[in-house]
Formats: C-alpha cells, structure tokens, sequence
C-alpha cells in the first residue's frame, strides 16, 4: 500500500540520531537536552508516597486543583499577572504537547504562522498538520535578535500566529521589555494570537529578569504560554508541561488537549503541587546553579579551538567549528562522534534555509565528570 505522508519532509529527529549514534560510538552525549543528574530527592519521594496513597488512575483531564493553584500563585509571583486556576491554566503531558494543542486548536487550514529560525524541530510539523504553514524569519546574528521590521513586513491577512521562544532555544538568546513592546505593536488590532515558548523560563544569567508575555497586560490577553517542569526539575522523562492563557483561548485549549492526551501523569502532579508549596526556593535558585554549570564549561573549553558564543539563558552552549574543520554542520556532528568522541546537535535541522553558519549546539546541564569529559576530547581537536 502507497501512504501519501501528511509530513513529507519529516523522518527521525536530529536529537534520536545523535544520541543513537553516541551509543554506537561511546561519545560523550552532549546533544539530547536533558540532564544526568537526578530531580530533587523530596520531589522523588513525594512522586512514590503519591503511588503508594492511591493516586494511580486517571487525574482530572485539565490538572489536579492543587497543582494549578500553585502555578496561579507561581505566575502572579513571578510575573505580576493573575490568573483564574480554574479557567486559565491547563497541565499537559509535556511542553511539546502545549504547543501542538496550541496550534492545533487555533490555527485553521490555509493560515500562516510565523515561527523564528533556528525554531525547535516540533512548531513546523504541529503547523503542517493543520494545512497550515509555517512563515520562517531569520533571526540575526550574532545575537540571535528578531529584527521586527522583518516581522511586519512578514504579517499578512493570513497570518494567525506568532511562535517566540525565550529564551531560546538552541542559542540561548532572550526576549527584552522592548522586545515585548515591539511583538504588542505588531498583533494589536489584529486577529492574530501570539504562542510563546517559555520553558527555560527558569535558567537566565547574569541578574536578568524572564520577559515572559504575561508582564506585558496587552500580550497576556492575546498569548498562550507553555512552561515545563521537567526543565525546571531535571525531570524530563515524566513528560509535565503547562498552559497559561485567558480564558477564551484555554477553552480552545482544552477541547484539543483533552482528545489529544486527555491528562497527565497523576502521581507526578501531586508532587509537584506539594513541592511547589513546600520549597518555591528551587525554581528561584535556578539560574544561580545552571550559570555555575555554564561558566564552567565555558572555562573547560577555553583551551579548545571553539569559538564561544554567548549564553544569556537556557543550558546551551553554541560553539563555532569553523577553524577546526570547513565542512556543512550535518558533516561536521557526524565526524565529531565518530571521531572526537562527542555528539553535539548541528543547527541547521532547526532552519528551513541553513545560512552555513558554522555552529554546534551543546549542552551543559550535566554532571561535573561529563562536562570535563566533553571538554577534554573537545580541547583535543
């Protein structure tokens, strides 16, 4: 049987090949984004006292009360911005989840979304699957910027949506309070609803504030923000994320997300909602304990003859190659593992156009021993 492929220019994702081929090669992995240390041990143990008092069956399908009430409490903390747990906040099975509902519910057959590249490897494919079709706008380097003449220039009568990321993932590049003002003058007085991806809400440097969309009232209204716990409790493996958005949109929202997953990890809510009540210190001590990791690495590839570029968020570190070997980013991951001993994430999977920008992705939320491993093959090339 011949299948016409609704996704004709998706096969495996970049992140399964090269962590596949780390095994093969028995690099150092710091590719896939996940960290190899371990949650909190109260959160842990919360997760295993919620199994073992019953809470093993379905949870609610738009998250346990307890729990969106404490990410009421979280985003008004944070952010200044209030929101009806009730009608306002939906958990999911993910942050990927999030953004296909997002899409999903709001983005019809023949709109336009506009998406930032290098974009995360899954808006384009959520957009496509809803006849839909992604609108790619260069970010600038070497700061990664939006250049928001380009923005407005891109908007048309079918432009939908706006797709921001901060901080961004993968260059770590965040959004200012002008940023903000700027994507507000864009969508006002029009229908278009702005998605932002914000889960290294968590991990920004040097003594910067998150600019999420909720500061901005005007935005707020017009928004859905996804959030992860997983990024923010080293715990990506249990698959929770979050929606914030008013009402309207959350009614949306829902409609998708209840046929898509329907609900979300039981025992793993419960713990959440009790850990966030308990130690609200962890999130907030976040950036302090990933820019430690991120000034460490820094040093260990100092030596190296990798050009850093800079991190002001998120646990990314991009490296330019160039005066190492002159070859496409593809070439260049794959050598890497099989002969350095590395498996890093090549940018040009994460950009409909690669602009031959010389540039690996990195990451260094690890353990101090896979951080000096890394390092030291890197520093060997």
């Amino acid at each position: 049987m011949t299948i016409d492929t609704k996704l004709p220019k998706v096969g495996t994702t970049i992140f399964t090949v090269m962590s596949q081929l780390a095994l093969e090669h028995k690099a150092v992995n710091l590719g896939q984004g996940f960290p190899d240390y371990e949650p909190p041990q109260a959160l842990r143990d919360a997760v295993t006292r919620a199994m073992a008092e019953g809470c093993n069956q379905y949870a609610p399908g738009i998250g346990l009360a307890s729990l969106r009430e404490q990410i009421a409490l979280k985003t008004e903390r944070l952010y200044g911005h209030r929101v009806d747990p009730a009608t306002e906040v939906t958990v999911t099975s993910g942050a990927t989840e999030a953004l296909f509902a997002a899409i999903a519910a709001l983005v019809r057959a023949g709109e336009e979304v506009i998406v930032f590249d290098p974009a995360y490897d899954s808006y384009e494919p959520a957009i496509e699957l809803q006849g839909a079709r992604a609108v790619h706008i260069p970010l600038t380097l070497p700061d990664f910027s939006i250049d928001w003449q380009r923005v407005r220039d891109a908007v048309t009568p079918k432009t939908r949506m706006i797709l921001v990321n901060s901080p961004h993932n993968p260059s770590g590049a965040t959004l200012s309070a002008d940023d903000l003002d700027e994507l507000a003058a864009v969508v006002r007085d029009t229908g278009i609803v702005v998605l932002s991806d914000e889960v290294y809400e968590h991990i920004v440097y040097d003594g910067a504030e998150h600019q999420s969309v909720l500061r901005h009232p005007e935005l707020a209204e017009r928004s859905v923000v996804v959030s992860s716990f997983g990024k923010t409790y080293h715990c990506t493996g249990w698959k929770v994320g979050y929606a914030v958005a008013a009402k309207p949109l959350s009614a949306e929202f829902r409609k998708v997300h209840q046929y898509l997953t329907f609900c979300t990890f039981h025992p793993a809510q419960v713990a959440f909602a009790e850990f966030l009540a308990s130690d609200p210190r962890h999130y907030l001590e976040l950036p302090a304990f990933y820019q430690a990791k991120r000034d460490r690495f820094r040093e260990l590839l100092r030596p190296s003859r990798l050009k850093l570029l800079d991190v002001p968020g998120g646990y990314f570190q991009l490296v330019d190659y160039s005066a190492i070997r002159d070859e496409d980013d593809l070439a260049f991951s794959r050598w890497l593992v099989e002969q350095g001993g590395v498996a890093s994430i090549p940018l040009s999977p994460f950009c409909e156009r690669p602009a031959g920008a010389r540039l690996l992705r990195l990451c260094f939320a690890k353990n101090d021993a896979t951080l000096e491993a890394g390092a030291e093959r890197l520093c060997k090339l």
